[in-house]
């Protein structure tokens, strides 16, 4: 009798224990933990980050940090950080946190539009990605890579084609920067490759015409007989005299490129730059800003003409006048200067 007593006793401590063990596995790792009323929170996990750091990020996305706490120990997740963006799912459990945390890490859509310089480019992607724009700005120049990829620091930007690219958030600025170098390989692909060939022009001679077609005009179906008129004239030997490369010219040489210039006076174009097409003929060494694929396009596609001049057209805003000789394009410049005079635009 004495030993069923015992038996008994041990059966129901075993009872009693197995239910605190299967209150702590559903409590730590099967219950709901999630304290947030959208479907989808995310967390950035920095490269070489701290449990710490990751669980201030959580604390504020669950009810209960501990249970987490007690769970992330167990499945030894404090020592095996994963750097990533990753999602929590409104609902989940702090088993399912866990394994969505360690290897669920989602990729991001990188975007960036028509920057005008390299480091603006670092620091829009800075924007996006871990990476801080110095690290940036550090790999994208790197000497070593410039050579061995034929470029320069004034003709890298054209590697870096606006659109939207699939990245994951903690990739590095090598990764970004060679990864990109692969989409610049596609971009010129042989199709684009032999109209360029046709036209007798590099890629970055290509990518510099479109950069000033791109600040010429921002109406997608000007643009190639924009381009046109630029190529026209490089046939023909005469200067581009393209202002937005004045007004490059005149950011450039004093360094502020914040300023925002509306007019071009004739002291502008005794600028000495070499990016001064009234002053220097030929193309500029590398591009004014970075051409959208449709600049680009319309060079590689330009439309067929006579053209020679254009000039801001005031009565249909935003395109322009064209003229086949001087003295249309006088007449034309004319109507233009007399406009933007009364606007009382100086500079």
């Amino acid at each position: 009798m004495y030993i069923k007593k015992i038996l008994l006793a041990i059966a129901l401590i075993g009872l009693v224990i197995a239910g605190y063990f299967a209150y702590f596995v559903y409590n730590a790792m099967l219950k709901p933990n999630t304290a947030f009323n959208n479907e989808t929170a995310y967390i950035y996990v920095s490269t070489n980050a701290t449990y710490d750091e990751v669980r201030e990020q959580l604390e504020p996305l669950l009810k209960d940090i501990d249970s987490f706490d007690a769970l992330a120990v167990q499945k030894k997740y404090t020592t095996n950080i994963k750097a990533g963006r990753f999602p929590i799912k409104k609902g989940m459990s702090n088993n399912d946190i866990i394994n969505s945390i360690r290897s669920n890490n989602l990729p991001i859509k990188l975007s960036f539009n028509n920057q005008e310089r390299i480091e603006d480019l670092a620091g829009r992607i800075a924007q996006q990605i871990e990476p801080d724009s110095l690290s940036l700005l550090k790999a994208i120049t790197d000497s070593t890579f410039l050579k061995e990829k034929n470029f320069t620091k004034q003709t890298v930007l054209n590697m870096y084609v606006p659109n939207t690219y699939e990245f994951f958030w903690n990739t590095s600025p090598e990764l970004f920067r060679d990864k990109m170098l692969g989409e610049y390989y596609r971009f010129w692909n042989d199709e684009r490759q032999a109209k360029r060939k046709a036209l007798k022009l590099s890629v970055n001679e290509v990518m510099t015409i479109a950069s000033i077609v791109q600040k010429e005009t921002a109406k997608i179906d000007e643009r190639p007989r924009v381009a046109g008129v630029y190529l026209n004239r490089i046939r023909k030997g005469w200067p581009l005299e393209a202002d937005p490369t004045v007004i490059y010219a005149k950011k450039l040489k004093e360094n502020n490129f914040n300023q925002v210039i509306k007019r071009v006076l004739y002291k502008d174009l005794e600028i000495d730059s070499k990016y001064n097409t009234y002053k220097y003929p030929g193309i500029p060494p590398g591009p004014i800003t970075m051409p959208d694929v449709s600049a680009i396009d319309a060079v590689l596609n330009p439309e067929k003409h006579n053209y020679m001049f254009f000039v801001a057209d005031v009565k249909n805003f935003g395109y322009h006048k064209f003229a086949k000789t001087l003295a249309q394009h006088n007449a034309n410049k004319r109507l233009y200067t007399q406009w933007i005079s009364s606007q009382g635009i100086n500079r």
